[in-house]
């Protein structure tokens, strides 16, 4: 699926589309470089999801929880850590198997760990400041 965002207005549609193209998908990767999205889509998500706790970016903290009707989302910032073991530490694996939705922004910095079904989200910067979103599941794939 590839959406195109020209600006902030148009991201609640997008995070309606993005969910129901994965209807059963709870982990989401976010992959894009510094200042392309990653934070604001993730507000949205959480926004179309009902989340009324400020959603903001857990560069300092790693992870933040929020409360939603259906459950606990976990928003993942894995910018600052410097090896997969720090990752570890913190109980990434509870979070990442509790069956809750995780969002994962830099989850390069955590390969080994990620787990196979997954929704990858690649943002890209394009023509006058477009936002191009372009989400793959792997949730589906047979074996």
């Amino acid at each position: 699926m590839l959406l195109t965002i020209a600006n902030v207005n148009d991201l609640p549609t997008a995070a309606h589309k993005l969910l129901t193209f994965a209807p059963d998908q709870k982990i989401f990767l976010f992959y894009g470089d510094m200042g392309t999205g990653k934070t604001t889509l993730i507000k949205a998500l959480c926004a179309e999801l009902g989340v009324k706790d400020l959603v903001s970016s857990p560069t300092f903290s790693i992870v933040n929880e929020y409360s939603a009707p259906s459950g606990s989302i976990f928003h993942f910032d894995f910018y600052r850590i410097k090896n997969e073991t720090e990752a570890l530490d913190l109980g990434y694996e509870d979070y990442i198997y509790s069956g809750n939705y995780c969002f994962i922004e830099w989850p390069e910095k955590i390969e080994n760990l990620l787990p196979e079904k997954s929704g990858i989200i690649h943002i890209r910067i394009g023509d006058k400041n477009a936002r191009h979103i372009t989400l793959e599941s792997n949730y589906y794939q047979t074996e």
